[in-house]
């Protein structure tokens, strides 16, 4: 009887990515706060949100954002925020204000937010790639019938 106690003690159950399914879900960005929504994405991607969450197993779900050029910063982020960049090469730096990327590449805005609140390793670059950000309200994963998830 003891031998039975002790062995039900000592077992843990790790869930693997096959035993837990993969959602979808579609975020509309429009009039959302940047910050706000991209930490929430982040926890949906990493699993955080399911009961069988492991941090080191991807156990998340693919998220579908539209409406990018839509997204907004509280106070004067607007202004202030600038996003750099290096080459590498002595005078490489290449600055970018939100406004200007707003302008240009509006769905990299809220893949830069979201991958920098991933971990750092090498699941976390694997999580970023579950993250499919539009411009517009079309996107192309019709297929996979996506939740509509408000946040």
């Amino acid at each position: 009887m003891k031998n039975a106690i002790r062995k039900s003690i000592r077992t843990t159950n790790f869930t693997k990515r096959e035993e837990n399914p993969q959602k979808w879900y579609l975020i509309d960005a429009d009039g959302k706060i940047l910050g706000r929504l991209a930490s929430q994405i982040a926890k949906r991607i990493m699993g955080k949100t399911s009961p069988r969450y492991t941090p080191y197993t991807d156990s998340g779900d693919n998220i579908v954002v539209i409406n990018a050029e839509k997204i907004k910063m509280t106070g004067k982020r607007e202004e202030l925020k600038v996003y750099k960049t290096h080459s590498r090469y002595p005078g490489g730096q290449k600055i970018k204000s939100f406004k200007e990327l707003k302008i240009s590449n509006p769905e990299k805005i809220i893949t830069l937010a979201v991958k920098r609140m991933l971990p750092k390793t090498k699941l976390g670059n694997r999580l970023v790639h579950k993250l499919k950000v539009y411009k517009g309200s079309e996107h192309p994963h019709i297929a996979q019938k996506p939740a509509e998830l408000n946040i």
